[in-house]
């Protein structure tokens, strides 16, 4: 599963939810990256978490706590702000 499907189990799960309980019902879904895949059994247990009132918390948590190879680039973005003291880039007129 993509990461995109890969949070549907947990917004069919019924909460408030444990994140044992999740582990048990969902953990072996498999969650593909452009570079690898993980268990959502592994996602979860980096959650921190030990119980989720409902599924934005669970989804929110997994997404936080992906692995890096699920963000592409790890720290690069093309939104960042010009540093202060650096001159930034020209602006670009549409």
């Amino acid at each position: 599963m993509t990461v995109r499907t890969a949070t549907d189990p947990l917004e069919r799960a019924t909460y408030p939810i444990t994140t044992d309980e999740l582990r048990a019902e969902h953990g072996d879904v498999v969650i593909e990256y452009a570079d690898g895949s993980e268990r959502l059994d592994d996602v979860l247990a980096r959650t921190g978490e030990d119980e989720f009132a409902d599924a934005t918390a669970a989804i929110h948590a997994v997404l936080g706590s992906l692995d890096q190879n699920a963000v592409g680039r790890v720290g690069y973005s093309d939104r960042d702000p010009t540093p202060m003291g650096v001159d930034g880039p020209e602006p670009v007129s549409f």
